[in-house]
């Protein structure tokens, strides 16, 4: 009897002999789950080349490099991203009123603005897919809760056509519906787990891109005023 109860009890003869509404609930489960590792390892690659991407600039950038330089290095490159695709779009917006005689703060200002514009544009960039981590963390537990009390009514339901109720009888049902349950979990636990990890990853590149577009604006404003004292 012990042996026929353990056989009965396999997970995988209970996910088989599931109902169709808790079947179909596991399924979506396991694929939101395999969804979410799969941004997790686009996130992972995304994070690192970005953080790699912003180190090699700012060496090359605080090298002494000319700024001409390093502008007409990043026009060429149609694939720049993160810091120096930041200082592209700011520095050829200094340059471009600098052409039109602007006033020194109205180029300081022009400047700021094209350099936030381009760190929200960035980071909305790196970011894409922390939205996808968040619902499935918040979601999958609900589709597996769903599962669980939807496999527990047709335990019961069918327990009343049952004269005698045994441990036997009432065990598959219920186990039967808590891996429902137990997939939701395990979908999104490492999808919260992820999503808080690469959130706070993205405040500290954000806040590392930010000061440089800081003390680049510092540099661009004492090179303006070097250069309207050499004028006059």
């Amino acid at each position: 009897m012990a042996t026929q109860i353990e056989s009965s009890l396999h997970i995988s003869d209970l996910i088989l002999q599931a109902s169709p509404v808790v079947q179909a609930v596991m399924l979506i489960l396991v694929l939101a789950s395999l969804f979410s590792w799969y941004v997790i390892a686009k996130l992972h690659m995304r994070y690192k080349k970005a953080r790699q991407g912003d180190e090699h600039f700012q060496k090359v950038f605080w090298s002494g490099a000319e700024l001409n330089t390093l502008f007409n290095n990043a026009q060429v490159n149609s694939k720049r991203e993160g810091l120096e695709d930041i200082f592209y779009h700011g520095l050829g917006e200094f340059l471009k009123l600098k052409k039109r005689h602007a006033e020194t703060n109205s180029m300081i200002a022009g400047t700021e603005r094209i350099l936030g514009v381009g760190l929200s544009r960035d980071q909305g960039h790196l970011e894409s897919g922390l939205n996808v981590l968040a619902s499935i963390g918040s979601v999958a537990p609900y589709i597996g809760l769903f599962g669980t009390v939807w496999g527990i009514m047709n335990a019961f339901i069918g327990l009343a056509q049952v004269e005698q109720v045994t441990l036997a009888t009432v065990a598959p049902g219920i186990a039967e519906a808590l891996i429902a349950t137990a997939i939701g979990l395990f979908a999104a636990i490492p999808a919260v787990l992820a999503f808080n990890h690469y959130t706070s990853k993205g405040e500290e590149i954000y806040s590392d891109r930010a000061l440089f577009a800081e003390e680049m604006m510092a540099l661009l404003q004492r090179q303006s005023v070097d250069t309207t004292q050499e004028a006059e």
